[in-house]
């Protein structure tokens, strides 16, 4: 039994780790920068933490960024607001995901530019061989160590971590809990101390700044990958822009991780590089 709960817990904050540092702040809002080598370690090592739920950094990235620019419109790529529960938020989720990452949809320019890409390791990474590879092997972990048929049930949350995540967010957080912001949509902080989800629950804060590289904003407001990103810019692995860019519009067709037009039309201005 210890074996299995120890094993979820670390796939539980791997998974998220990956997820919020190199899919959600760096691929999607260019909240700081890094060489490509060390771009396609963090590839790898999302690949490794996610596994079977791996999510492609591009696709993640472009799906996201319509999310900001659509939020709570019938393109939002997941909103409650048009999904009758979770699990269909998920599936639309899934299926459009899918088409991005698949080339069959017509994605606008202004939501690739600067995305990470490596084509030839999503195909493997992303691939249903891969995720078939995957759940073989956490099936085989709990045949051996599960000491009770209840374990099982962890499995379910298990194969589609990466999903589970995304839905608590873009679920609970678009329906429940409190804003420190008036914004023009429906997101909200789902917990006032987040090691949970690791700051990413500070929806409310992350939809007013996108691109800030902390996402807590009054004192008890913990983001704990926060401190992992100063120690990597300490590091020299990263470098997070000391100088915000002066306010301006993004031009017709392209797309600035600094910038986010809500569906009211208002423009919003968060930390750039």
């Amino acid at each position: 039994m210890i074996a299995i709960l120890i094993f979820f817990i670390a796939l539980w904050y791997l998974s998220l780790f990956s997820q919020t540092f190199f899919q959600h702040r760096y691929a999607a809002h260019g909240a700081f920068k890094m060489s490509k080598g060390w771009e396609r370690f963090f590839f790898i090592f999302a690949y490794i933490t996610q596994g079977s739920s791996y999510m492609s950094p591009r696709a993640y990235g472009v799906m996201h960024r319509m999310h900001h620019a659509f939020t709570d419109t019938e393109k939002d790529p997941h909103s409650p607001q048009y999904s009758r529960n979770v699990f269909a938020m998920m599936w639309r989720t899934r299926n459009i995901y899918q088409d991005i990452f698949k080339g069959r949809m017509a994605v606008e320019k202004r939501f690739t530019r600067n995305v990470p890409d490596w084509p030839a390791f999503d195909r493997w990474a992303g691939s249903g061989i891969s995720r078939i590879l995957w759940t073989a092997a956490y099936v085989t972990f709990f045949i051996f160590f599960a000491t009770s048929p209840w374990l099982y049930l962890l499995l379910p949350i298990v194969i589609p971590m990466g999903a589970v995540h995304g839905a608590i967010i873009n679920w609970f957080a678009h329906k429940y809990g409190e804003a420190n912001f008036k914004l023009t949509n429906t997101a909200r902080n789902l917990f006032k101390l987040d090691v949970f989800m690791l700051g990413e629950s500070y929806h409310n804060n992350h939809h007013k700044h996108p691109s800030a590289i902390n996402f807590g904003v009054k004192w008890h407001e913990l983001d704990p990958v926060y401190p992992v990103i100063l120690f990597l810019k300490w590091l020299r692995i990263i470098k997070v822009p000391a100088v915000k860019p002066p306010f301006t519009p993004s031009s017709p067709g392209t797309f600035s991780p600094f910038l986010y037009t809500a569906p009211a039309g208002n423009t919003t201005r968060c930390p750039g590089r």
